[in-house]
């Protein structure tokens, strides 16, 4: 009986971690996330982008020990992210912590790359101790709480804004995914 509960245990977790977007792994103490279904350059953000401006991005990672706990670890990261127009490539520089870019990617190389790029220590998380770990993510307008009549930064989307006299609000495209329960002792170690 114990062995049936076991097995409907493991066939149970399979099928939760292949339903979950997000991929963590472990490389050395850090945990870091794939999540190849997961796409933020969409929407008004990819027009801004498809415009000429930069969209910067805004990501959080959160560690928990229970789906609704305290946060045992949070980690925040900015990226900004632009459109080479003539060559139809993005361009991604991760503002902070540790500013690094890479450019000459596909929209899906570029979402990948940013997620790749987010890493949480796993420092006191037992081996087979359950967690939860969560990936907000939001891009902010530029134009919110600017100026109408602030003509320091035009690009064409701007100038698209100001003739057509569109108001956008704050943010415009945001989400999250969350994976769990998980433990250390299973995840794929690189």
């Amino acid at each position: 009986m114990a062995a049936m509960r076991i097995l409907m245990f493991i066939v149970a977790s399979a099928s939760i971690l292949a339903a979950q977007s997000l991929t963590p792994r472990m490389e050395g103490g850090q945990l870091r996330l794939s999540a190849p279904r997961l796409h933020f350059l969409i929407g008004e953000a990819l027009e801004r982008l498809h415009n000429g401006a930069t969209v910067n991005y805004e990501f959080e990672l959160t560690l928990r020990t229970e789906k609704a706990a305290t946060p045992i670890a949070v980690v925040k990261s900015h990226f900004a992210v632009s459109y080479d127009l003539w060559e139809e490539k993005f361009a991604v520089t991760k503002l902070e912590p540790s500013p690094r870019s890479v450019s000459h990617l596909s929209a899906a190389a570029a979402e990948a790359w940013c997620i790749e790029s987010l890493t949480v220590s796993s420092a006191g998380l037992a081996p087979d101790q359950p967690f939860w770990i969560r990936l907000d993510f939001r891009a902010d307008d530029p134009s919110a709480g600017r100026n109408e009549t602030d003509n320091s930064s035009f690009t064409l989307s701007s100038l698209i804004d100001i003739f057509s006299r569109r108001n956008r609000g704050g943010e415009y495209v945001n989400g999250f995914e969350e994976a769990g329960p998980l433990r250390l002792d299973r995840l794929k170690k690189r």
